[in-house]
């Protein structure tokens, strides 16, 4: 009867997160348009970034990161209409990175503050993230914020990557896809 149990649990447990959605995926051209870039030259800093698709058809996330003028951020966010991630539990992400840390950030329409973790990449390597929604924390400006209204994931209008924390110099995150799990 354990036996049965435990194949029962571990089939209810994939079960979980067997409906998916692609919210990048530039194989298929999902997630390629919308794209906003958001530096640290919004407040007065020189650092740098851009997107691209890449011969072997991934996003390309690259720049340089100053910590020149107070600055030291780069980031991207790509928009998305609003209740497009409901019911979503966690996120599926396949990239390929430099070794650095990045963030994975979820926004809403006009909001300051943002709901982000971290993710560690292995230089030169293709690695399978998995982030619950649960892992995400209420952020202001780089800041754990106490003062964030709970994450209500069907309000997210966005989603982004950022490098920060005086990570200064050229960085590269190569993206195959994020997806969405339920």
């Amino acid at each position: 009867m354990k036996t049965y149990n435990s194949i029962l649990i571990i089939l209810m447990t994939l079960s979980l997160y067997s409906q998916s959605i692609d919210l990048i995926n530039p194989q298929e051209e999902i997630g390629i348009d919308s794209w906003n870039i958001v530096n640290d030259n919004v407040m007065g800093g020189i650092s740098n970034s851009d997107l691209y698709i890449t011969k072997e058809n991934n996003l390309m996330f690259y720049g340089n990161v100053s910590l020149k003028n107070n600055g030291g951020f780069a980031s991207s966010r790509l928009r998305f209409n609003k209740g497009k991630l409901k019911d979503v539990k966690a996120f599926q992400l396949r990239v390929k990175g430099d070794g650095k840390i990045y963030k994975f950030r979820l926004r809403e329409n006009y909001r300051s503050s943002n709901y982000s973790t971290n993710f560690e990449t292995k230089s030169g390597t293709w690695t399978n993230i998995k982030i619950l929604v649960s892992d995400l924390n209420p952020m202001f400006m780089g800041y754990y914020s106490r003062n964030a209204k709970k994450l209500e994931i069907d309000k997210i209008s966005s989603l982004g990557f950022q490098i920060s924390d005086k990570q200064q110099g050229e960085f590269k995150l190569e993206i195959m896809h994020v997806k969405a799990l339920y």
